[in-house]
């Protein structure tokens, strides 16, 4: 009852019209123990007075009540059943826009098959109900308090006969109760985790089909069904025992009350007519009493979902912001910049280590910070900071010298826009989608933004940027995806970029183009770019090195080429992992060896280029002569004898022509990267 209480508040608006049901509903069923009277009377009066007219009276006063009683069950339902789905609306508006408030480590957790069963099979069991068990419960209380009274008034003896098993039946009723309980609540939490795996195996389905997973899929989603059947099972057997007892017993005692009733009657102690009232009364209690069972199950299982409701409901959203003290202003002036940044994961354990240890960075107005660093070290988890999708455990963010813990987050996030490695599209139109990023944006807007993202393909679909484009965008090329989710990014001419990896899905050719049209946007935007190729750092106008939860180096490309060697490690496209083969090989002079990335990790040779300098003979009996006219750099290692010709075009203009032998890597430091066909 404590748990159902807490519906209280979405039922007072309704309040009126609920109760108002609940007393037609009481005079309904009150009207059923009127036709035991009306028995009496027919048998007692014209029956033994041998009068067809008083009948006939009597079936037709009959006929009546058994319309009013129809009437009024009608009114009742009419009362109830626009109240209670406005209620079920308002507590699932009220869920929904809770999920919404909800940090992303709450999400982490939960599986979206628990909250979409919430959503939709719980409060459906919560509306039943209210519409029905609540009432009921009731209404059959007054009924069979109001019966055991006629009882009582027409013979006490026979009424405590049908009294007696009154006990008995409500320590039933207690077992009952709590053995049911426990499994109503593991079948609607294994609903929740049938529901994930049907989600999962619907959205993963290429996944599914692709590798042949469809038995396995199934496997597991018969086991589950199974589980959750032998579950349903159980709960059945429970309603079958308790309802064949409260139907045995009640009846046991009806059977005693005849037979004492009908020695009484045959003794001239009662009457014909009275034994027909009482019987017919016991009769209509019948309903009343049998009901029980079910109506304490449904009441159950409302009260377990109720439970479940509430525990959506009582997670603690986001701060709206205000929370944190007045945020001092950052002492170099605006932009965008960390302070002693410190984040652990909320579910992580106290002793384990953070994923971000003293983070110290500064973005100037205006410029554009490349993020690098290796797999894991914490780069989407620093952006993902920035417009709170996490709250750091130390520390400030401060945008323009305002920290971003003081500021209301829809003011944050309109200041700040971001693009995700991984795009999500919504099932609506591609201007929907894009449009997602700008509130004010218009159709001007778009077009620019799908310029910037070079997303001009979008006007080419069957209905043009009105196409739809189905769930997860799951119609559209990974990197048609990825250009959407940029162009959403940009549309709104946000202050603070944040972009986490976004061309990665996109061809050399195609992320070019994107690229040129992206240094439009960021000259008039503070940005932060997480890059994972040497492509995506010439956006930049300085890069950070992010290693062990700190920023290990700032500076430009070139500099940290030549002053440090993990960060020319990662531009260098070496394998990284224990064991790997890639790379190896006698070190050019001069090399330095790279950080180790792993225990055990091989630590390999890297060479990296000084500005103004060719290198060239390699070693060995081949030889390669670079010829830029560009202020590249090229230099070339290897060994072997070469008997082909190769010719390199840089982007400095340059041509290198490769009558050696060898493995060479070559790389252009000035105008742009020389790429080969002999790296």
């Amino acid at each position: 009852m404590r748990t159902l209480l807490r519906l209280w508040p979405y039922v007072r608006p309704v309040r009126a019209r609920w109760f108002t049901a609940a007393v037609v509903a009481v005079m309904a069923s009150c009207l059923s123990l009127v036709f035991p009277l009306v028995l009496k009377w027919i048998v007692d009066g014209p029956v033994a007075h041998g009068d067809p007219g008083g009948v006939w009276f009597g079936a037709l006063l009959l006929l009546v009540l058994g319309i009013a009683e129809a009437a009024l069950f009608g009114l009742r339902r009419w009362l109830v059943a626009r109240p209670l789905a406005g209620v079920e609306a308002a507590l699932r508006t009220d869920l929904y826009r809770h999920l919404q408030r909800l940090p992303i480590a709450f999400h982490d957790r939960w599986a979206s098959g628990q909250l979409l069963s919430r959503g939709t099979t719980d409060l459906m069991q919560i509306r039943m109900f209210l519409a029905f068990p609540l009432t009921f419960l009731l209404v059959n209380g007054v009924t069979i308090l109001v019966g055991v009274v006629l009882l009582l008034v027409q013979d006490w003896a026979l009424g405590l006969v049908l009294l007696a098993p009154v006990v008995p039946l409500m320590i039933i009723c207690s077992l009952f109760e709590s053995r049911y309980a426990l499994a109503a609540r593991r079948a609607q939490d294994q609903v929740g985790d049938l529901t994930t795996v049907v989600e999962e195996s619907v959205l993963g389905i290429r996944i599914v089909k692709g590798f042949g997973r469809h038995r396995s899929q199934a496997h597991a989603f018969r086991s589950l069904a199974g589980r959750l059947r032998g579950t349903e099972m159980l709960k059945a057997r429970l309603l079958a025992g308790i309802w064949a007892l409260i139907t045995i017993i009640p009846e046991l005692a009806i059977g005693a009350a005849l037979v004492l009733g009908t020695v009484q009657v045959a003794d001239g102690g009662l009457s014909a007519g009275t034994l027909v009232a009482f019987l017919s009364t016991a009769l209509a209690l019948r309903w009343p009493v049998e009901s029980i069972g079910f109506l304490i199950a449904m009441s159950q299982e409302a009260a377990t979902a109720t439970e479940r409701y509430f525990e959506v409901l009582d997670a603690e959203p986001e701060s709206h912001g205000m929370s944190a003290p007045a945020a001092g202003r950052a002492q170099e002036g605006g932009g965008l910049v960390f302070e002693r940044v410190r984040f652990r994961y909320p579910d992580a354990g106290p002793e384990s280590a953070p994923v971000l240890d003293g983070v110290d960075l500064r973005i100037r107005p205006g410029e554009t910070m490349a993020l690098v660093g290796g797999t894991g070290s914490g780069k989407t988890t620093l952006t993902a900071l920035v417009p709170r999708l996490h709250e750091v455990t130390a520390g400030r963010v401060l945008l323009d010298g305002e920290d971003i813990a003081a500021m209301p987050r829809e003011r944050l996030r309109e200041l700040v826009s971001v693009a995700f490695e991984e795009p999500t599209l919504f099932s609506a139109s591609v201007a929907e989608n894009v449009l997602m990023g700008g509130a004010a944006a218009g159709a001007e807007a778009l077009g620019r933004a799908l310029e910037v993202a070079h997303a001009g393909f979008a006007h080419t679909l069957p209905d043009g940027v009105d196409t739809q484009v189905g769930e997860q965008g799951l119609s559209l090329s990974g990197g048609q995806r990825q250009r959407l989710a940029l162009a959403r990014a940009v549309v709104g001419r946000p202050r603070f970029l944040v972009l986490d990896d976004p061309l990665s899905a996109l061809d050399v050719h195609t992320e070019a183009l994107v690229e040129a049209a992206l240094r439009r946007v960021l000259q008039d935007t503070t940005a932060l770019v997480v890059a994972h190729r040497p492509s995506t750092v010439m956006l930049a106008d300085r890069v950070a090195l992010l290693s062990g939860g700190r920023i290990a180096a700032v500076g430009t490309h070139q500099e940290l080429l030549r002053t440090n060697g993990e960060y020319a490690w990662l531009m260098s496209g070496l394998e990284t992992g224990p064991g790997s083969e890639r790379g190896r090989g006698p070190a050019p002079e001069g090399a330095q060896l790279a950080p180790e990335s792993a225990p055990g990790a091989e630590r390999q040779p890297v060479s990296w280029p000084k500005p103004g300098s060719v290198t060239g003979p390699e070693p060995g009996s081949g030889q390669e002569a670079a010829t830029d006219s560009g202020a590249g750099t090229a230099t070339g290692a290897g060994t072997g004898t070469d008997t082909d010709t190769d010719t390199d075009t840089g982007a400095g203009a340059g041509t290198a022509t490769d009558t050696g032998a060898g493995t060479g890597t070559e790389k252009g430091a000035g105008a742009g990267t020389e790429k080969g066909g002999c790296r």
